[in-house]
């Protein structure tokens, strides 16, 4: 598996959760990263982005709840996610992306639920 996410679950509204996405080295190096979003019913959407100087992006519906971060020395991205809402329920997938040549790799998807 070149890239792996974990950390989701159930939690409250309100609560918070971070997820993690290992990569291999050569799936991650140089890479942009990022994480996406898929809810039932609805378009898979981007969720936010980190460029390999730490340049970060962030939809709008989770700007100044949700920090996208990389450790580039672990090969990890990661994505800590603040005052969860109900409709940030969804299945979280993580992306890499080569700058130049778009070339992109996907993870398996891990499962965030948002209850009330």
């Amino acid at each position: 598996v070149q890239l792996q996410a974990s950390g989701g679950g159930l939690v409250q509204a309100g609560g918070s959760l971070r997820l993690s996405c290992a990569a291999s080295r050569n799936i991650f190096s140089g890479r942009i990263m990022g994480w996406y979003r898929q809810a039932p019913g609805k378009q898979r959407e981007l969720v936010a982005t980190i460029t390999i100087d730490g340049s970060t992006y962030y939809a709008a519906s989770v700007k100044g709840r949700f920090t996208i971060s990389r450790d580039n020395a672990k090969n990890t991205v990661y994505l800590q996610m603040n005052s969860l809402r109900l409709e940030d329920t969804a299945v979280y997938s993580c992306n890499a992306r080569h700058p130049i040549l778009g070339t992109t790799s996907w993870g398996q998807g891990t499962q965030v639920t948002v209850s009330s």
